[in-house]
């Protein structure tokens, strides 16, 4: 005779299904970010770390035994007072993620068959937890709210946001109070930082040197009239660029921007100046033209080819090291026979010459660095 399934089986089976899901976390990240645009401005992988770590936390605590650990709800909630999100808009994510897990787990009930009166009880519990959870973002967001002296950022954000983005409210205070001269010129900055003890030790250390940081669009970024001579905190990537007048400070928060994207790509730490990742910001400026380049002149090659990714790495190498077969072999420590027959095997595949010129070097250099391409907008494989 069959037994009906318990409330514990059903959810137990119920939890272990999501937890199994791969694209849950892009699901509800990507609800949240509809529901609330403050959170739609913090980089996508930020909000998909944080919902990860999340989930993970309930799956657990559905599953284990004694209290559930609500420290990741409570670092989230820290992590966006330290970048300064909205409390309206962090319970805003918070509420449109939440409501995506119970429309799914619904769905998922319905298609295993589960009895209604069990789902119910599935759901309610689920819910119950959701409330925990959310107080405890609440509670962490509160907590480095009062750290950080709110009151007194919330003057160096609406600055900010009007200096480099162009916003204001009316508001924003006057940049004489902060330091910044409308005939001076500053350094601007940006960093991927979001720990909020990493936040402050940036903060305060950019303030020693006459300047003013705070989080603009998800992302710490900041106007100085000079920069210390060593990085706040070496963990943290920052990314500066030359003095500029106050009027250009927008352009160069874009470039420096785009920067930030290139550098974090390179998982560079430490404090940069745009000067110095160029090439790259330049490159990471145009992804199209990156993958016309790959497709264009690596079309023979084969991404689910081991050898392949090995010719490529080589041929990086070789151009990263200026052509130099003995530095190449020594780079990669392979003997430069094995360097010289990837290369000759690439050179028949895809046309890589030799002796190449500064601008065919830059080109295939880029090409080998985006390699394998995206599928071109309505290709399908």
């Amino acid at each position: 005779m069959h037994r009906p399934q318990s409330r514990e089986d059903a959810l137990t089976a119920l939890v272990a299904d999501l937890a199994a899901d791969v694209q849950l976390v892009d699901d509800v990240v990507r609800a949240a970010r509809c529901e609330s645009p403050g959170i739609a401005r913090m980089p996508w992988s930020e909000s998909r770390r944080h919902v990860t770590a999340l989930l993970a936390a309930g799956f657990a605590a559905f599953t284990g035994d004694g209290e559930p650990d609500f420290g990741a709800a409570a670092r989230f909630g820290a992590e966006r007072a330290a970048l300064g999100v909205p409390v309206a808009a962090l319970l805003s994510g918070l509420h449109a993620g939440r409501s995506r897990i119970l429309e799914i787990a619904i769905e998922r009930g319905r298609s295993c068959g589960i009895a209604t009166e069990v789902m119910l009880q599935a759901l309610l519990e689920l819910d119950r937890y959701g409330t925990r959870l959310e107080r405890h973002v609440v509670t962490g967001y509160r907590a480095a709210e009062r750290e950080l002296g709110r009151d007194y950022r919330d003057a160096r954000i609406g600055l900010l946001r009007r200096l480099l983005l162009g916003e204001d409210d009316g508001t924003a205070p006057d940049p004489g109070r902060f330091g910044l001269r409308a005939g001076g010129s500053y350094h601007c900055l940006v960093s991927d930082a979001a720990d909020p003890a990493r936040v402050r030790r940036l903060e305060q250390g950019f303030a020693r040197c006459g300047g003013v940081m705070a989080p603009v669009a998800g992302l710490l970024a900041g106007l100085t009239p000079r920069l210390p001579s060593a990085p706040p905190d070496p963990a943290a990537l920052v990314v500066t660029c030359p003095p500029v007048p106050l009027e250009q400070a927008p352009a160069a928060y874009a470039l420096c921007l785009t920067a930030l994207a290139a550098a974090a790509g390179d998982a560079l730490t430490g404090m940069h100046d745009v000067v110095d990742v160029a090439g790259e910001t330049a490159l990471a400026a145009q992804p199209m033209l990156a993958g016309f380049l790959s497709r264009s002149l690596l079309g023979a090659l084969n991404p689910g080819d081991e050898f392949h990714h090995d010719l490529v790495s080589t041929a990086l190498a070789y151009l990263d090291e200026g052509q130099r077969l003995d530095r190449t072999a020594e780079a990669l420590h392979l003997h430069p026979n094995t360097v010289r027959y990837r290369l000759r095997r690439l050179q028949e595949l895809t046309g890589l010459g030799e002796r190449l010129t500064v601008l065919d070097t830059v080109r295939w250099w880029w090409a080998l660095r985006s390699w394998p391409a995206p599928p071109a907008a309505g290709h399908r494989s």
